[in-house]
């Protein structure tokens, strides 16, 4: 655009810019750009996290190996720590306070080491998974990637755990007269409604934990709050008898419980059926669903926040 000034000459001027007037909204979306780190749909977010599927092996498995790396035993511990908690538990509950009761020794010995390492497993997967994120910001703030890896990745990390322990709990098994039958095929998908239940949670918790950094601190009194109550040193039909009906049933169906009776079930011969709630298979898939499906849209909804702030 050009005009004639008042001396004659011919003065140029700018023509105006087509990007005159837009907003910054409108300008990223005419040129097709988008917020840095922003959250990915849903159905994009599980391809990104499949996607880094052989990261999130290696990763839990490189922390398994370093787990404890410091240690003149090394992985012994991963076996010996559980097997050291069921001592210290049957001393004060089995042979102190007789917490066994209605159960012989051959049952109550693999009841309660069952019951220790399944409800490890859960209360591990936690703890691990509350500080996923904030215990780890450095990689979180440094690298692009799906958030929810780690920690699936932590989850992971104390299955493979539990797999090695699985074999001493076998052994313990055998030694008080359990021998392997078709019943122990139903620990596979015990293991593997409870892995879902454990990723769920963990999940949830490394949300809350990514913002929360104190509620590391204040787990582990909720987690053993939770494992007084879920039956893991006693049977929970036998030290509330006389008790209503219904605190009972509210004890049995929490997960940790119905997971445990689920192994100790498959493993225990004289543990049978009555132990059990009704549909506790129904009820163990129901946990496993709504908390790995719930606390999955959970932690993918505050995906951009994380690392931030």
């Amino acid at each position: 655009m050009s005009e004639t000034t008042h001396d004659g000459t011919v003065a140029v001027t700018a023509a105006p810019s087509p990007d005159e007037g837009l907003t910054a909204a409108e300008l990223a979306a005419k040129y097709g750009l988008s917020v840095s780190g922003a959250r990915p749909s849903l159905g994009e977010y599980i391809r990104q996290l499949w996607g880094r599927r052989h990261f999130i092996l290696a990763f839990s498995q490189a922390k398994l190996t370093a787990q404890y790396s410091q240690a003149k035993l090394g992985q012994v511990w991963q076996v010996a720590t559980p097997l050291l908690n069921a001592a210290v538990y049957f001393f004060i509950f089995g042979l102190i306070l007789h917490a066994g009761r209605g159960m012989s020794r051959d049952v109550y010995i693999p009841f309660l080491v069952t019951g220790v390492f399944v409800f490890t497993f859960t209360q591990s997967s936690i703890m691990s998974g509350v500080r996923a994120i904030s215990g780890n910001l450095g990689l979180v703030r440094a690298l692009h990637f799906p958030r929810a890896s780690l920690p699936v990745s932590f989850s992971l990390q104390q299955l493979q755990q539990l797999l090695f322990s699985m074999l001493v709990l076998f052994l313990v098994a055998i030694g008080f007269g359990s021998y392997p039958g078709l019943s122990w095929l139903l620990i596979v998908p015990v293991l593997a409604l409870q892995f879902l239940f454990n990723t769920g949670l963990a999940l949830i918790v490394a949300r809350l934990g990514s913002k929360t950094p104190d509620l590391a601190q204040l787990m582990p009194f909720i987690l053993r709050t939770w494992m007084y109550a879920s039956g893991v040193m006693f049977s929970i039909n036998t030290m509330l008898a006389g008790r209503p009906e219904w605190i009972v049933r509210v004890l049995q169906v929490n997960p940790a419980a119905v997971y445990m009776d689920l192994m100790r079930f498959a493993l225990i011969d004289g543990y049978g059926a009555s132990n059990l709630p009704p549909h506790v298979w129904a009820i163990a898939l129901f946990w496993a669903v709504v908390f790995f499906f719930g606390g999955f849209v959970y932690f993918w909804k505050a995906e951009e926040r994380y690392g931030r702030g």
